[in-house]
């Protein structure tokens, strides 16, 4: 009998400040709410904070997960994996990012190799750097999340990165215009940014998503799409995030 293997998603981004992690988060709480087994790994190794996001305490992070693997001391993923809720673990980025240097790409093969056998969905949260730790996940993703906002400067960025995604044959990618965390910037419309990075958007997470108060959930390890009155009040933010989550999972293309 096939083994079920989790479909692996990265979310990235061209560009700092675009709610890439907030994105992830709130893709593992529309997961959550559909019963899927979710690993959230957090591979902005030097600067992650996603354990922090979630005020999870743990011991043992990817840096101790991959130690263990290269003196054979690993037994069980589950060492080094906190739990959010029933339905969502955490690996945590390194407490010490001067051990980020130290985990190498081949290693972490092993790592989603292992974690897929568990899960049903991993998401990589990164950042917008191309090292080899992330060029390697986006080799294994079965799909890449592009976030963008309405800035000229992330717009060039993200055809400069079109391009070479392009020469790389990679086509397993969409392409995220996030509004919600910029809304009084719209300098460009639909049309304008589809020329301006030669692709589509194939997502909007709308500028109605705004949240004011967001901070109050922050401190309070909330992820958004889990909190029932903001699921029920930002429908449509909710159906974008739905969509994407069903797309990734029928492996559908959006054109």
């Amino acid at each position: 009998m096939a083994l079920n293997k989790a479909k692996v998603i990265t979310v990235t981004s061209v560009k700092g400040g675009v709610g890439k992690t907030t994105t992830t988060l709130n893709l593992a709480g529309i997961y959550s709410r559909m019963g899927k087994r979710v690993l959230v790994i957090d591979l902005d190794l030097y600067s992650g904070d996603i354990a922090s996001i979630l005020n999870i305490n743990y011991n043992n992070d990817i840096y101790n997960l991959y130690e263990d693997l290269n003196n054979n001391k690993f037994t069980n993923l589950d060492d080094y994996v906190t739990s959010y809720n029933q339905n969502i673990k955490v690996l945590p980025a390194p407490k010490d990012p001067r051990f980020a240097r130290k985990i190498e790409s081949k290693v972490l093969n092993i790592i989603l190799y292992k974690a897929s056998m568990k899960f049903d969905i991993i998401l990589i949260d990164t950042n917008h750097i191309l090292t080899d730790i992330n060029l390697f996940a986006l080799d294994f993703s079965d799909q890449i999340l592009y976030l963008i906002n309405n800035d000229s400067m992330n717009l060039k960025n993200m055809k400069t990165m079109v391009s070479i995604l392009t020469n790389m044959n990679k086509t397993n990618y969409k392409i995220i215009l996030n509004e919600s965390n910029s809304k009084d910037k719209k300098y460009y419309n639909k049309y304008d940014i589809k020329n301006i990075i030669n692709k589509n958007v194939n997502y909007i997470i709308p500028s109605s998503f705004y949240i004011k108060n967001i901070d109050k959930y922050i401190v309070d390890g909330k992820i958004l799409m889990l909190e029932d009155n903001i699921y029920k009040k930002y429908k449509s933010a909710s159906k974008i995030y739905e969509m994407v989550a069903n797309d990734v999972i029928k492996g559908s293309k959006v054109e």
